[in-house]
């Protein structure tokens, strides 16, 4: 008899595969960007401030062509979708035209690229506003598609790109808007972001994913940048004076919301291990097939949640030991993009003003809106940007100020405002004042009164409800209550239009997310609340969903009883999510028990069957978004 030979031991891919009953493609073509400067590469780092993705000039050539396919009727509709995402063109409920998404690494932009922003939505956008997302993207919204490439064409001469702005695609890089200038960073993690950025960038393997991929990285332990609800995230860390960062991977919002366990404790920036050990990621998530089957749940999240961080940790052991790692380039120092800010810092004014009269108005924004930096004598600005909403005159004069008074650059937030770095101890009153004559010198940045939506039915097809809507009444209420206390005051407000939680309503003190309630046959705006989340201090709590469905009418009424109660019988100092863990969710949801009845429909309660800043009957209209295309 023949000796046989023994079986191959399965590999750890396969087993975990084989016990969790994952359909895996076993081969699956995953190619690098190829060697730079050829073809399949031709892409250029410049350390031009404000120049992070490389711009390249037939991709826009390439979309005048396939528009003008789809127009004339020679492309379908299915085919040119998958196209225009990956150049960030988005479509919305309204019919023939497009938002484009406009990404911001690390929330990053000059002055050049305000003054280009306010030119092309004067031209292009109907709206005459840009809109800062929660993912520190601008967004442009009801551009006709004729007008999309020139849009893109015309932000791409300032270094703005929306190259897989949408799609299943490594989405804008987001991070810590005081990375830099914070007290306690280790480094500035900057560098290394938009070395990611440019790394993963038009990557072959990141083209078309299960799903996107978002990503944050964040300059502190305070976790600014909040790494828990992203699919992978990375945290400064130093081990005998190299530099690198913890890798998170797994977390996310929406239906399903996971706070990313740890992967690696300690992963090197220089070499460029943290790009590597990213790609090992992104490959494994690549060949999930089982995955791709309910898009609603292809996330990164989705697979570690299956088999756990300890199992996806040897499946990326593995995969670094594969050959594909022999034949990249994981070096960055031609993809790190260092500008000195510092540098460029304005020098002392001849002559520093000061407010005459009564200092409050100004004394209130210092202390809500300005942070000083690490750096003496030099400070950060945060403007509060009401919905996020900027007109073209706020983006000139934002850039004069910025040229001006500032190091040449500012940041977008995640909570869609905007801040200012490197302004002078001696220019913040004339900076304030400026900012008054546009109308942006609001005290109350990131404090109960500035709320954060997503934009709802204004423009998403996924869309329930009208959040921004919301947003203005809510903020009138809780404006016209006067909050002086200054707990109340760090109360957080955030509303979503659907249960995906574009705005972040999941850690939010009071969250919201959009649905609907069905009354003697007519339909009427509803929400969802949560209460308790947190996302800061560098911890991620998801807030309690309480058993209640608001008509949106009343849900300003509920937030101002919500606020009324807590500051009635707290304890002193009590913080509002340590009061809602003492009283219970079951509190909250008595005190508003009778808002959540809905009223028949009759003429004194017709309002309420009428969405926030509508004028005609509510009714869910809800298409197929083209986030999972």
């Amino acid at each position: 008899m023949e000796p046989t030979a023994a079986p191959e031991a399965a590999s750890a891919q396969e087993r975990i595969a084989s016990e969790n009953k994952l359909d895996v493609v076993r081969q699956k073509p995953q190619e690098g960007k190829g060697r730079r400067g050829s073809l399949t590469n031709p892409e250029v780092y410049d350390d031009v401030p404000g120049h992070v993705i490389p711009i390249i000039e037939r991709e826009f050539e390439d979309f005048d062509s396939e528009a003008a396919k789809f127009v004339g009727g020679e492309t379908s509709e299915d085919q040119f979708i998958g196209f225009r995402l990956k150049q960030g063109v988005y479509g919305q409920r309204q019919p023939d035209v497009q938002m484009i998404r406009v990404k911001l690494p690390m929330g990053g932009v000059t002055p050049e690229q305000m003054d280009a922003f306010a030119d092309v939505i004067e031209k292009y956008a109907p709206l005459d506003k840009g809109h800062i997302t929660t993912r520190q993207n601008i967004q442009i919204h009801h551009v006709p598609l004729p007008d999309a490439a020139k849009l893109i064409r015309e932000l791409s001469d300032a270094g703005l790109s929306s190259r897989e702005g949408c799609g299943n695609t490594v989405r804008n890089v987001t991070g810590d808007p005081y990375a830099g200038i914070s007290d306690g960073e280790l480094f500035d993690i900057t560098p290394y972001a938009a070395a990611y950025v440019r790394y993963f960038v038009r990557h072959p393997t990141t083209q078309l994913m299960p799903r996107k991929v978002k990503t944050a990285f964040t300059a502190t332990d305070e976790d600014v940048a909040i790494t828990g609800i992203h699919d992978i995230g990375f945290i400064p860390r130093l081990r005998d004076g190299v530099r690198g960062v913890e890798v998170r991977v797994g977390g996310g919002t929406s239906i399903m919301p996971r706070i990313a366990p740890t992967l690696y404790d300690f992963v090197e920036l220089e070499n460029g291990d943290y790009l590597k050990v990213s790609e090992a990621v992104f490959r494994i998530f690549d060949r999930q097939e089982w995955l791709r089957v309910n898009r609603a749940r292809a996330r990164i999240k989705v697979l570690i949640d299956k088999i756990g961080i300890d199992a996806f940790r040897d499946m990326i052991a593995e995969e670094l030991e594969g050959e594909w790692v022999a034949e990249r380039d994981f070096s960055i120092d031609h993809l790190k993009y260092g500008i000195d800010e510092e540098a460029n810092a304005p020098g002392p004014p001849a002559a520093a003003a000061s407010p005459n009269g009564d200092h409050s108005e100004f004394e209130r924004f210092v202390s809500a809106n300005v942070r000083p930096q690490r750096q003496a004598g030099f400070n950060a600005v945060e403007i509060k940007v009401t919905r996020g909403d900027l007109t073209p005159e706020q983006l000139r004069g934002l850039a004069r100020i910025m040229r001006e008074s500032t190091g040449g650059s500012a940041r977008t937030t995640v909570h869609q405002n905007f801040i200012l770095r490197w302004v002078r101890d001696e220019a913040l009153y004339d900076v304030y004042s400026r900012l008054g004559e546009l109308g942006l010198s609001e005290p109350g940045a990131d404090e109960v009164t500035d709320v954060v939506s997503c934009p709802g039915t204004d423009s998403c097809k996924l869309g329930i409800t009208s959040s921004m809507g919301l947003n203005r009444a809510v903020q009138e209420r809780v404006e016209a209550m006067g909050i002086s206390d200054p707990l109340t005051r760090r109360v957080h407000i955030k509303m979503s239009g659907c249960p995906n939680g574009c705005s972040q309503h999941h850690i939010a003190n009071i969250g919201f997310y959009g649905a609907s309630l069905k009354v003697g046959g007519r339909q009427m705006p509803a929400y969802i609340p949560h209460l308790g989340g947190n996302y800061e201090g560098g911890e991620v709590v998801y807030g309690h969903r309480l058993k209640a469905r608001l008509p949106a009418k009343r849900v300003p009424e509920a937030v101002e009883r919500w606020l009324r109660l807590y500051e009635a019988e707290r304890s002193d100092g009590e913080e509002f999510n340590a009061f809602v863990e003492r009283v219970g969710v079951k509190r909250f949801e008595e005190e508003v028990s009778e808002l959540t009845l809905p009223s028949e429909f009759s003429l004194e309660t017709m309002s309420q069957f009428i969405d926030w800043n509508r004028s005609e009957p509510y009714k869910v209209e809800r298409g197929e978004g083209e986030c999972a295309v």
